[in-house]
């Protein structure tokens, strides 16, 4: 039988070689007919850690790896193009503080202010 193969995306990459993905589905409502979306999640291989959160990623089918990792990851689809908004924020403050920094240094290299006593 062959393996089954199936595109998903990763919404959690916090342990080593292992990725959450979810595999977004329609079902619908056997009484009231209304369409209902549904997913499946897989815990999946990744050896070389190449998968990212926010990744479109295609996945195969596989012997058992551990308790819950039934499938292996063969290719990313497509890089997230999300922004990991807590990076900038702390690049902005280091930006700022070695920005205050050197006009520090700039103001006691003029002989402006007098430097601070040693203790």
């Amino acid at each position: 039988m062959p393996k089954r193969i199936a595109v998903g995306v990763v919404t959690n990459d916090g342990a080593s070689q292992t990725r959450r993905v979810e595999l977004p589905r329609v079902v619908r409502h056997r009484k009231y007919m209304k369409y209902l979306r549904r997913r499946t999640v897989c815990h999946v291989h990744d050896e070389k850690n190449e998968s990212r959160l926010g990744d479109t990623v295609e996945i195969r089918e596989c012997p058992p790896l551990s308790r819950n990792k039934r499938w292996e990851l063969v290719r990313v689809v497509r890089k997230s193009t999300a922004v990991d908004m807590e990076s900038l924020r702390e690049a902005h403050r280091r930006g700022a503080r070695e920005e205050a920094a050197a006009k520090e240094l700039a103001k006691l290299e003029a002989g402006k202010t007098p430097a601070p006593a040693a203790g």
